[in-house]
């Protein structure tokens, strides 16, 4: 079993400090609970120390400051770190590409990506595809519109990525993103 020390703590309230001001998209729910519960998923396939320190910071290059965000994240926690965070993000750039761009060349980019980055991928697209189920359950398929790629794009995007992580992530990992899209898809055939 991995021991969290003092650098785990220390990405914690990094984490928390940097997404502070960032909600769940479309609600009032923060931030900080999709990088604590992506977090929990990885500790519970195995990550060790710098995996879970980068799960609580996947998305703290892409959406909090870019290539500056990189270079601290890499000063405080390490290249390793900071390598699965990049590895994670889909772009530093600002603007950023068009949607369908970026998620071709990020599905493109997880067949040659490190098993610690594929971990992180792969918790993060199942606590992401979860809410999704939450959301469509709720509301229907208008819980689509908060998504760039809308009804037909997130479809594509999540199947796309089941692919691509089959056999890079644990079974029992991919195993429950395999249902929890299979959950999506039905809800949002039925509508």
């Amino acid at each position: 079993m991995p021991r969290l020390g003092p650098r785990f703590q220390d990405a914690l309230a990094f984490a928390a400090e940097v997404h502070a001001a960032q909600s769940r998209k479309g609600t009032p729910i923060p931030y900080v609970s999709h990088l604590l519960h992506v977090t929990g998923i990885v500790l519970e396939h195995g990550a060790d120390e710098d995996v879970a320190i980068a799960a609580l910071l996947h998305d703290a290059a892409e959406d909090q400051g870019g290539h500056e965000m990189l270079a601290e994240i890499e000063a405080r926690f390490g290249s390793r770190v900071a390598g699965i965070v990049l590895e994670c993000s889909d772009t530093l750039d600002d603007p950023k590409p068009p949607w369908r761009e970026r998620k071709e060349h990020y599905l493109a980019h997880l067949e040659s990506a490190t098993e610690g980055a594929c971990l992180v991928s792969g918790a993060d697209k199942l606590h992401n595809a979860r809410t999704i189920v939450d959301d469509l359950r709720r509301e229907g398929t208008p819980a689509f519109a908060k998504f760039k790629g809308g009804h037909e794009g997130t479809l594509w995007y999540y199947a796309a990525v089941l692919e691509a992580l089959e056999g890079r992530i644990p079974a029992a990992l991919h195993a429950e993103l395999r249902r929890t899209v299979a959950a999506m898809q039905e809800l949002a055939a039925r509508a």
